[in-house]
């Protein structure tokens, strides 16, 4: 019997399993796009667009410093200092009075900075505290340079904070006194009712700022001036998913 030669044949795949093979290439591609950009929540916009910090400017009068180191990276801002001991403000373009705001935060450990809201141009404003990687103070709420008639303690977030890794914000700010609620991880952390407007010339609105920490010396020195360890060479903090929704 003659052998005859070997021929390829390209069978046509059926219809399910082309809507199979679709299916699974769009929730792979999904997987990896939310990983990066993550999902914009409804009714929200980015504070990150593209590459760049456009929307975004940098305090020329704040006390931290003017010559921080601020670039995004992957979609992701980045805080450092630049000289070391030199901090700074990164500012919105925009002002805000009534909004929600989501960001995913990560940070080094021996670092310290804050979120500062209804800030004005030099950073007077109230404040998120954000410590290295969770650290003591993360949470807690007063005021910039500005007095505040009541403040927040940092709360107990073991259990919340998942260390090494990005913590996702939430924060909701209402009302000419304002009203300002924090989750973090989806979990309830705090509601307070500011008991006046506390902003000079009784401002309701300001910019929405990061704020990288000043630091004075290398080393903590025992009755030196504050924040001598407030910053560790070479860390960062850093922000990603940052979107916000007016009220």
């Amino acid at each position: 019997m003659p052998i005859r030669p070997f021929q390829y044949r390209r069978s046509n795949p059926s219809p399910c399993r082309l809507v199979i093979f679709c299916l699974l290439i769009f929730f792979v591609c999904g997987c990896k796009l939310n990983q990066t950009s993550g999902n914009i929540p409804g009714g929200f916009s980015s504070l990150v667009i593209g590459s760049s910090l456009e929307g975004w400017h940098k305090s020329l009068t704040t006390h931290h410093g003017v010559s921080g180191n601020f670039f995004t990276e992957d979609g992701t801002i980045v805080l450092k200092q630049s000289p070391f001991g030199q901090g700074g403000i990164l500012l919105t373009n925009e002002k805000y009075e009534d909004f929600e705001l989501h960001f995913e935060f990560k940070a080094d450990p021996g670092t310290n900075g804050g979120l500062l809201f209804r800030s004005t141009e030099s950073g007077s404003a109230y404040q998120l505290e954000l410590a290295g990687d969770g650290g003591k103070g993360t949470a807690a709420l007063f005021g910039e340079m500005l007095r505040v008639e009541k403040t927040v303690p940092a709360p107990d977030l073991s259990g919340i904070w998942k260390k090494g890794d990005w913590n996702l914000f939430r924060m909701r700010v209402s009302g000419e006194v304002p009203e300002i609620s924090l989750w973090i991880n989806g979990k309830p952390i705090w509601q307070v009712q500011m008991e006046q407007n506390d902003l000079h010339a009784g401002s309701t609105t300001g910019f929405v700022g990061l704020q990288l920490h000043w630091s004075s010396t290398l080393v903590p020195i025992p009755g030196g001036s504050c924040c001598g360890y407030s910053w560790r060479p070479d860390a960062a903090h850093r922000y990603r998913n940052v979107y916000i929704k007016e009220l």
